[in-house]
């Protein structure tokens, strides 16, 4: 006889429980399941991969968080921003005779009483946000759609339930000769006596209301956060930063009641009380089955296979910041605005800061750690993977930084040096790798932010084209694809550049081990950029007379 098949989707937790109790009648004892899985992992790794259902699988964000259905199976793709620590829960207990879990969930499903058949297990809580700087055409155009479409219908619902609430109030008065008498409804009255009719965002499900309707968390929709419950997972794979794609059991309370005399902000800042700070009414919770970390190309709508960039040792190997000067302010204004656009239309995660003195005496550039709220505060450059960043420093004038700006000032030379921030912990500092690609826009030469390549900007006008979205599509993917190609150099090239290095030092005794660096990095993103893995003599040609043009334009 073939048994029930379990709804990995509209009730997880159905299958969770249902395996336990079949792990248990096995002769499994409850004690060995901790930090291991029964079998529950492996049965939605199975559905979302082998059966392909990752992809009916609801993105959660604040779009869809409008309509989707609490213990039901969601994604949530966001940067790590902060690890709050672990947290020990009920992870099994005796229900009569019968042994019960509440893994994957903060509520028990049965009432729990303090037992000796209890099973205190740990997870994992980590603080993510929706990636910085990801810019909209990232989101599958499918996704989108079906978002509008159910975020539409929900407001619709929304709006016919504040009528029909309405027209219910008021049929609460009597009506005589004398008009209307009577009294509001006590739905209407507060504790104090002052009337006040809640907003969309203050509903929740009750009796006789559309069940798919739940109360939106109280915060930015743009930057809708989550709380990441980890289970059965090493601590080293995961790390500050970086992005993940996380499949879990979605949970939301609505009814949730913060203590205001505590904070009137979970934003404030984290406690160790976790619920006070980050109150499940405007944090959702997401119970983690299945986790993956992604680069920039998991972004696009196709994305390809492909290797991934990385560091050696504590170099930052590849990168070529550029400092494109000879502009104004006016100038700047003008072309600054257009190369944005186009970054921001080519590049998932992109942004633009303006560097001024007062920015730079006041901005929180660097993550610091405050321990009244065990919270990691971000700043500006706590960045995900490959984003981009403009900096534009035409606006800088005269002035005179303060100790933060100073501090500032050394976290951007940092930057764009060795690629890494330095995180501030109060008693110790710690310097975390960065893969930030960065255009710095100036008059002259930055002094703040020394560039691999500086080159005057010269543009004669400034030209509107018209991109159709096929043209966009294939540039996306071409530079996501392209930047992460393996690169190697054949020994007869590797000859014909030493020779060439030799010739250039010689010629020029100023040229250094930077400068030579910076040819070779040219060199495999000349490569690249042609979709070849290994440099040609025609290429480093290239890059010899690219160099030479811009040493030219700088004399």
């Amino acid at each position: 006889m073939v048994g029930v098949a379990y709804d990995c989707l509209a009730n997880p937790l159905g299958a969770v429980r249902s395996t336990f109790a079949k792990a248990i009648a096995s002769g499994s004892d409850p004690a060995s399941f901790s930090g291991k899985d029964w079998g529950a992992v492996d049965l939605f790794r199975s559905f979302l991969y082998d059966n392909g259902g990752l992809s009916q699988v609801p993105l959660l964000n604040s779009a869809s968080i409008r309509w989707v259905q609490p213990n039901t199976l969601v994604r949530f793709r966001g940067m790590i921003q902060d690890m709050l620590g672990n947290e020990f829960y009920v992870g099994a207990y005796k229900d009569g005779s019968v042994w019960r879990t509440n893994k994957f969930t903060d509520v028990p499903q049965f009432p729990m009483d303090s037992k000796p058949d209890m099973r205190l297990w740990e997870r994992r809580m980590i603080y993510c946000t929706p990636v910085p700087g990801q810019n909209s055409w990232t989101e599958s155009p499918s996704e989108s759609l079906v978002y509008r479409s159910m975020d539409s219908a929900t407001q619709q619902r929304e709006k016919r339930q504040r009528v029909d609430a309405e027209v219910s109030d008021i049929m609460d008065y009597d009506v005589s000769d004398d008009g209307i008498e009577g009294s509001p409804s006590p739905k209407k009255l507060k504790e104090n006596g002052h009337s006040s009719l809640p907003t969309p965002s203050q509903q929740s499900i009750t009796e006789g209301t559309d069940s798919s309707v739940i109360m939106v968390p109280d915060v930015d929709r743009d930057l809708l956060p989550c709380l990441i419950k980890i289970y059965d997972c090493l601590e080293s794979d995961l790390r500050l930063n970086e992005v993940f794609e996380f499949v879990g059991v979605f949970t939301f309370d609505s009814e949730f009641k913060e203590d205001k005399d505590v904070s009137d902000d979970f934003t404030n800042g984290f406690s160790e009380d976790v619920l006070v700070h980050l109150p499940p009414n405007k944090v959702p919770r997401l119970h983690c089955f299945i986790h993956r970390k992604l680069a920039v190309h998991d972004f696009l709508p196709w994305s390809p296979t492909i290797e991934v960039y990385s560091r050696v040792e504590t170099v930052a190997v590849g990168k070529l910041s550029l400092n494109l000067t000879c502009l104004s302010k006016e100038s700047a204004s003008v072309f600054a605005t257009q190369l944005g656009l186009a970054l921001k239309n080519l590049l998932p995660f992109t942004q633009c800061i303006a560097l001024t003195v007062d920015y730079l005496n006041t901005a929180s550039l660097a993550p610091r750690k405050d321990y009244e709220t065990s919270r990691l505060i971000t700043g500006a450059l706590q960045l995900a993977e490959g984003s981009h960043m403009i900096f534009d420093e035409t606006r800088l004038e005269a002035g005179i930084l303060n100790s933060v700006g100073v501090e500032n000032a050394r976290l951007l030379k940092t930057l764009v040096e060795l690629q890494k921030v330095e995180y501030d912990f109060k008693f110790y500092k710690l310097d975390m790798p960065a893969d930030i690609q960065m255009l710095v826009l100036s008059e002259g030469k930055s002094n703040i932010m020394p560039a691999d390549v500086v080159l005057p900007f010269h543009p004669s006008s400034v030209a509107s084209v018209e991109v159709t979205a096929e043209a966009l599509e294939a540039w996306r993917w071409y530079l996501a694809t392209l930047r992460s190609l393996p690169h190697s150099i054949e020994s007869e090239i590797q000859k014909v550049i030493e020779n060439d290095l030799v010739a250039a030092r010689q010629e020029d005794r100023t040229l250094g081990t930077q400068d030579f660096s910076r040819l070779l990095t040219m060199g495999r993103l000349m490569s690249m950029s042609f979709g070849e893995t290994s440099l040609s003599l025609e290429h480093w040609q290239m890059v010899k007379e690219l160099e030479r043009l811009r040493r030219e334009r700088l004399n």
